[in-house]
């Protein structure tokens, strides 16, 4: 962990806070810090990878249960008081064998490859119809000459590593903590090959890129991550691979603006048309178009809604709504006779509140307190 962060101050959530709640506000303080976002901001960027730090931990229900008991010190090593911790046998368990297991040394008892993320940057568009990308990553593969063995000697089975006994890891002690840790004799595999492979040198994998189709599902919001399961690093022979890890950035839209499900436009209207009354046509998200009647009267800001022309939402049939805002633009650059006509309709409104009654009730309110009136 890097700092001694609060991780409930920096996800801005109450230390009871649901998995729900945590969720919703990693997701809104990920979007806002983005580096998509913020290019160039290392300020920005700081503080969305404590935001990342702070979610992993207390989204996972162990790690935040370590967190919540002995604070920055079950993930650092750090100490708590003269005593120190003892996580040798009591019924919490080994916290630091508990984080090997989280971060990929065991699955089901069973090593497995590493995983892997990458990032996939898509349009608005995208995100509303979902897509299908190709994505290249440099990873793992199972090497063919031994057959993922990493033995030259494909008959030989590999031995079980006198060090560790096969588990892969070696309990060690540092001051107060005992931790476990890769074994060295074996590196963390539990087994020893006499007679390794030329090609992959006892690894059994090799480095190799790879293409593979990633299907983004309509709906996806900006930093969402997507996990598609055992497409990671090989693990070698009879061991699972890893899972990949697609965090997926959506990129702004010059019409619409997103929240969720639902979409907003931003909407300029000519002064005498929201006076009068109109109707306009907007470009709906899927391509179409719509038809949005503007009553006599409207206002700067005031929304009118198009049902079910945002965003699926994810995993439901349902979908989000479309929101008009309505932008009164004042006219510039005006002719000799739109001014006439200006002027003479100022002249006429004067006196006329219920023509401007916002605008007479608020210049009525500055009366009363300049008379020093309640």
């Amino acid at each position: 962990m890097a700092t001694n962060i609060d991780y409930y101050a920096t996800l801005e959530v109450a230390r009871d806070a649901n998995g729900d709640e945590i969720k919703r506000a990693y997701r809104k303080l990920a979007m806002k810090y983005h580096p998509d976002r913020n290019p160039g901001d290392a300020e920005a960027e700081d503080t969305f990878k404590k935001i990342n730090e702070a979610y992993n931990v207390l989204k996972d229900d162990q790690k935040r249960a370590a967190y919540d008991r002995f604070g920055h010190a079950a993930f650092e090593g750090g100490g708590a008081g003269a005593g120190g911790f003892d996580f040798g046998g009591d019924g919490f368990g080994d916290i630091f064998e508990q984080m090997f297991n989280a971060m990929g040394g065991r699955r089901g008892g069973r090593r497995s490859g590493a995983d892997i993320q990458v990032q996939v940057s898509i349009t608005f568009t995208e995100a509303f119809v979902g897509v299908k990308k190709e994505i290249t990553i440099p990873t793992r593969v199972i090497c063919k000459s031994c057959d993922g063995s990493g033995s030259a000697d494909k008959d030989q089975a590999p031995e079980i590593c006198p060090s560790c006994h096969g588990a892969g890891k070696v309990r060690a002690q540092q001051g107060f903590f005992s931790m476990l840790v890769p074994c060295p004799t074996c590196h963390g595999t539990g087994r020893l090959i006499r007679n390794p492979c030329k090609k992959c040198h006892g690894a059994g994998t090799m480095e190799k890129n790879r293409t593979i189709e990633v299907a983004i599902p309509a709906g996806v919001e900006d930093g969402m991550r997507i996990r598609v399961s055992g497409e990671g690093e090989a693990g070698g022979k009879g061991v699972p691979a890893g899972d990949l890890y697609v965090n997926v950035s959506v990129e702004a839209h010059g019409i619409f603006q997103r929240d969720g499900a639902n979409i907003y436009c931003r909407v300029p209207v000519r002064m005498g048309q929201a006076a009068l009354g109109t109707e306009i046509e907007v470009p709906v998200v899927d391509g179409s178009r719509a038809k949005v009647k503007i009553p006599a009267g409207t206002q700067t800001g005031e929304h009118f809604r198009l049902r079910g022309k945002g965003f699926s939402v994810l995993r439901s049939s349902a979908r989000g709504d479309m929101y008009i805002q309505v932008v009164v633009e004042t006219p510039r650059h005006l002719s000799k006779r739109q001014r006439e006509l200006l002027e003479e309709f100022e002249a006429d409104a004067v006196g006329h509140a219920k023509g401007s009654p916002e605008s007479t009730g608020f210049f009525s309110k500055v009366k009363d307190f300049f008379e020093g009136k309640p």
